[in-house]
């Protein structure tokens, strides 16, 4: 019963990652994405598109890692890509909300999750790349879909997205294609300065 009072517990603190609220628009431009919606449309892209992964992946694997990566906002917040100084402690605070998150679980599911977690951030292996260029190309869809609304927002610039997507090829060429023919089409349209 320990094991399950644990789980339980874990499973309760995710609920939290239901309340944070993400700077990408649903494609509709009504609201802005939360967390888990943003987990949950990964982990629908991860099988949906598996078979545009440059490598060969385990899907099971790849839709974990996806459900899992960002429960460390719970604590740590949402980190919007383009904030310069949230990013500077962003890994700091992330590393400390998964010692936190993760340690609530039994131990070999912590051990477990936690790897996946870091696997994610390091982005080396074919499923941890594949699941970074899910997470970098999900909100290009949006952004697409709701009229470039976040991006005229926030005044972003077409280099600071090329910036950050500059791995993002290494899980999915056709993926990152695709978003790069959005970026461009928006960046003619004006949603993105030039």
């Amino acid at each position: 019963m320990e094991q399950l009072e644990q789980q339980i517990r874990f499973l309760l603190e995710l609920d939290k990652q239901k309340e944070i609220t993400r700077q990408t628009y649903l494609a509709d431009a009504s609201r802005k994405e939360g967390d888990a919606e943003h987990a949950w449309h990964l982990a629908v892209m991860a099988f949906l598109l598996a078979d545009y992964a440059n490598e060969k992946i385990d899907v099971l694997k790849t839709v974990k890692m996806v459900l899992l990566h960002d429960v460390v906002e719970i604590d740590a917040g949402d980190t919007y890509a383009y904030d310069m100084e949230g990013n500077q402690t962003k890994q700091l605070r992330e590393e400390q909300a998964a010692d936190r998150i993760y340690g609530m679980l039994p131990q070999e599911q912590k051990q477990e999750y936690r790897a996946l977690w870091e696997e994610f951030e390091k982005g080396e292996t074919p499923e941890a790349k594949f699941a970074n260029t899910l997470d970098k190309v999900q909100p290009v869809l949006l952004n697409h879909a709701s009229g470039g609304k976040s991006w005229r927002e926030h005044q972003i610039q077409k280099s600071q997205i090329l910036k950050r997507n500059e791995n993002t090829h290494e899980g999915s060429e056709a993926l990152w294609e695709y978003a790069l023919n959005l970026i461009e089409e928006n960046t003619k349209k004006g949603n993105i300065g030039e």
